[in-house]
C-alpha cells in the first residue's frame, strides 16, 4: 500500500532529484555565455583582452557609448528593422491569401503546389546565392531597377525564404478553424474575402503571430545573403557587427555590447508573443 500523504502514481525521489540536477545543469549551461557576455560589455577592453575572470575589477558603461561612434550601428538598425518589418508584412500577406485558398478550396494542381511549397526548404540557402546575385544585376542591367545592394532587394530575398513555410503553418492553421464559420459568414452577405478578413483572420491571430515572429527574426539575424545583396548604405546588423574588428584591433567589448542591444527587440517581442507563438505552432496538431 502506498504510504499517507503520497500519491499511488507520484514518481520516485531519485527521478525527481535527477531531473532537477539536470535542469539545472541545463540552466547553468545555458545563462554562462549570457552572463559572460553581460559582465564583458561592462569591461573596459584591457580587462577583456587580458586573463579572463569571472567578476570584473572595474565596471564601466563606456563600452554602450562608445558603440554608436566607431560603428553606424544606428544606421544599421534602422536598415535591419526596415527590411526585417517590411519581408514580414509582405510574407504575412500573402502566406494568409495562398493558405485560405489552399484550405478552403479544391483546385487542379493543389498537392504539387503543397509539396513544391515544402520541397523549397529542403535545399540549403547557399544554393541560391549565386542565382539570385545574378538575377538581381541582369534586372538592374535591363530596366534600371536596382535590386542588388538595396534594401527592396534584400526585402524580396527574406520574404522567398520565409514564405514557403509560412504558407505551410498557415494551411495547418486555417485547416483547424471550422468551415461552418466561412459558411455562416457568407450567409450574412460576406463573399469569400469578406468571410477571410472579418472572420477567418480574427480567429486565426495566434497562427498569423506565429508566423510573423519566424518571418521577422529570420529576416533580423540572416548573415549570408546580407553580406552580399547589401553596401556601406543599405548593410543590416549582422553585417555592420563584423565593423568592430578592424585590421588592428578586435573591439570585444563594444562587440559583446551591441550584441546585447541589437537582441533587445527580437527578445522583447518574443516574450510579449511567446503565448501566441505556442498557441499558432501547435495549431492543428490535435484534431
Amino acid at each position: 500500500m502506498a504510504e499517507a500523504g503520497t500519491s499511488p502514481t507520484a514518481p520516485p525521489r531519485s527521478f525527481i532529484w535527477t531531473r532537477r540536477v539536470l535542469l539545472t545543469l541545463l540552466a547553468l549551461f545555458t545563462a554562462t555565455p549570457l552572463y559572460v557576455m553581460l559582465s564583458s560589455s561592462l569591461k573596459p577592453l584591457r580587462d577583456v583582452t587580458g586573463a579572463f575572470r569571472w567578476f570584473p575589477s572595474h565596471l564601466t558603461v563606456q563600452p554602450y557609448l562608445d558603440i554608436w561612434r566607431t560603428v553606424p550601428l544606428g544606421r544599421y538598425f534602422v536598415n535591419s528593422l526596415i527590411v526585417a518589418s517590411a519581408a514580414t508584412a509582405c510574407s504575412v500577406v500573402i502566406a494568409v491569401f495562398a493558405a485560405y485558398a489552399v484550405s478552403r478550396y479544391r483546385f487542379r494542381g493543389k498537392r504539387l503546389f503543397t509539396v513544391t511549397v515544402l520541397s523549397t526548404q529542403m535545399f540549403p540557402g547557399i544554393l541560391f546565392l549565386l542565382p539570385l546575385f545574378l538575377l538581381f544585376v541582369n534586372i538592374g542591367n535591363a530596366t534600371g531597377v536596382a535590386l542588388y545592394g538595396s534594401r527592396g532587394g534584400l526585402i524580396l530575398t527574406y520574404m522567398t525564404f520565409t514564405l514557403p513555410l509560412s504558407i505551410w503553418m498557415l494551411v495547418g492553421y486555417f485547416d483547424s478553424i471550422p468551415r461552418d464559420l466561412d459558411e455562416a459568414a457568407q450567409v450574412d452577405g460576406c463573399g469569400p474575402l469578406g468571410a477571410l478578413l472579418r472572420v477567418v483572420v480574427p480567429a486565426a491571430v495566434p497562427g498569423i503571430v506565429a508566423v510573423a515572429i519566424y518571418s521577422f527574426m529570420t529576416a533580423w539575424g540572416e548573415v549570408l545573403f546580407a553580406s552580399v545583396m547589401t553596401n556601406d548604405v543599405t548593410r543590416t546588423l549582422a553585417i555592420g557587427l563584423q565593423g568592430y574588428a578592424t585590421q588592428t584591433e578586435v573591439y570585444w567589448n563594444q562587440i559583446m555590447a551591441a550584441s546585447l542591444v541589437v537582441s533587445v527587440p527580437v527578445v522583447a517581442g518574443f516574450l510579449l508573443l511567446q503565448r501566441y507563438l505556442v498557441a499558432g505552432l501547435t495549431a492543428g496538431a490535435v484534431k
